[in-house]
């Protein structure tokens, strides 16, 4: 028996229905330790799905899925004390202060009280935050709440964080503002899986990603293999665009567009 340690995340055949809509349809994956792994598709391609799926949101009727070798069906207790999440709607509250919603996180998850507060100034300080923490967060920047989400995501001091569109509606220097803060936890270590369907953002950020369309994992690979497959000059949206095929359409339904508006707006 192997004793090389169980990937970060895996999945085997996994499968979930919205009634009669197949979400997934049989997703195989499996993102090592210390890596940022990238799901990149439009729209209802299935990324959320899979999110939820792993984050013990969604109990997936068919399939298999682990997070460091647990299984989040008969460990979902477990799997949430290795993940720090940040979800692609807002969970940051408006009203009160940065510094009051990462506490709120941290009673959540029962950090315990002798090095909460301490634990806190860690997180808004190396979300690069600190200096507004005491500020209502109805006063920041789009990509100031993304930073104190991660903040939150943090608290727990998580092994493994699931990000989802994390930079959807961010202004440029939102958006570089995020990335540098991922880039900062893949060098602590941590393990990232971020869902997009931003092709720059998948390149500039992961060290491998798969395509998925219509439920199903399509190609893995890091983004430079991805584009040779296709010719010398290619990037990932030409890989994105070829492997994937004709079948490549605009996804998702009104809930996914309100969805992602909503986000949009709140940021910003």
């Amino acid at each position: 028996m192997s004793s090389d340690p169980a990937p970060a995340v895996e999945c085997r055949g996994l499968e979930y229905r919205f009634g009669d809509k197949l979400a997934l349809a049989g997703v195989d994956l499996q993102v090592e330790r210390g890596e940022v792994f990238g799901l990149l598709g439009p729209n209802g391609a299935g990324k959320t799905t899979t999110i939820r799926v792993l984050t013990t949101l969604l109990p997936a009727p068919a399939g298999h899925a682990f997070v460091f070798g647990l299984d989040v069906h008969d460990h979902a207790m477990q799997v949430r004390r290795h993940l720090g999440y940040v979800p692609q709607q807002l969970s940051a509250d408006g009203s009160l202060s940065g510094r009051e919603n990462v506490q709120l996180f941290a009673r959540l998850f029962d950090v315990p009280r002798r090095v909460r507060d301490a634990r806190v100034d860690e997180v808004l300080e190396l979300m690069g935050i600190a200096d507004s923490a005491d500020q209502l967060v109805s006063t920041y920047s789009g990509g100031m709440v993304r930073r104190l989400e991660l903040a939150q995501a943090l608290i727990n001091r998580p092994a493994l964080v699931i990000l989802d569109e994390p930079t959807i509606g961010l202004d440029p220097v939102g958006r570089s503002s995020v990335w540098d803060r991922i880039n900062e936890l893949r060098d602590a270590g941590l393990t990232v899986l971020i869902t997009t369907h931003y092709m720059e953002e998948a390149e500039s950020l992961c060290d491998r990603v798969a395509l998925v369309h219509q439920g199903t994992v399509r190609a893995v690979g890091t983004p430079a293999e991805l584009a040779r497959r296709v010719g010398p000059e290619a990037n990932l949206e030409d890989a994105f665009r070829s492997l994937v095929g004709d079948e490549l359409r605009e996804g998702g339904d009104l809930r996914d567009v309100r969805s992602t508006r909503r986000t949009a707006g709140r940021l910003g």
